[in-house]
């Protein structure tokens, strides 16, 4: 069972964490990463957001985020006790291309990673994917719901659209929404599990 949620009870970690697992949290721009580490952390999140100024017009695309003001610009950081003997520590990335050089110093370590993706915007995820790609992590993708998205997609058309193989984890997310965001953690955390498992089954 997931430990709760208050900040105050859970500043440190229990007595019985046995491992500690790194995950990067990744999108474009303003598809939800800094929400969903925010909804699972148990700590208070550490957010290196700034608000944005004219120097972002013609460079970030606000289409669809009228109400976005800020943006991370380093990283963001939470932490979530899975079960007694397990805590994630989650790495959130800044979702402009400018900033991908910080992607190199924040992969170092993690065992995988969440790609947080808007069907409202499905274009700008591409980019994403490929740099995943290079890096050879193992991903899972979470399909984050905004009031406006539409909602008949399914997991096979967006697996399609995304052109992703067939073992990859896609589920539907609302990163506002603590629970849904710890069932796309979860998913994550066993598809690493197997991926590692299948490896050791390899012959050398």
């Amino acid at each position: 069972m997931v430990s709760g949620s208050s900040a105050e009870d859970h500043r440190y970690l229990p007595d019985s964490v046995e491992q500690a697992v790194k995950l990067l949290v990744v999108g474009a721009f303003g598809v939800g990463k800094t929400t969903l580490i925010g909804s699972v952390s148990e700590i208070a999140p550490l957010r290196t957001e700034e608000t944005m100024t004219a120097a972002s017009i013609g460079v970030d695309d606000l289409a669809g985020l009228a109400a976005k003001t800020t943006t991370t610009v380093a990283m963001d950081f939470g932490r979530v006790t899975l079960n007694p003997r397990l805590a994630l520590y989650l790495f959130g990335t800044p979702g402009q291309r400018r900033f991908w050089d910080l992607w190199e110093g924040l992969a170092e370590g993690a065992l995988g990673v969440l790609v947080i993706v808007d069907t409202r915007r499905l274009e700008d995820s591409f980019e994403v994917l490929e740099q995943l790609e290079l890096r050879g992590l193992p991903f899972a993708v979470a399909v984050n719901h905004f009031p406006d998205t539409p909602r008949h997609h399914t997991v096979e058309n967006l697996r399609q659209a995304l052109d992703l193989l067939e073992e990859t984890p896609v589920v539907m997310c609302d990163a506002r929404q603590r629970r849904a965001s710890l069932d796309a953690l979860i998913t994550l955390v066993e598809y690493v599990m197997r991926s590692a498992e299948s490896a050791q089954e390899v012959p050398v």
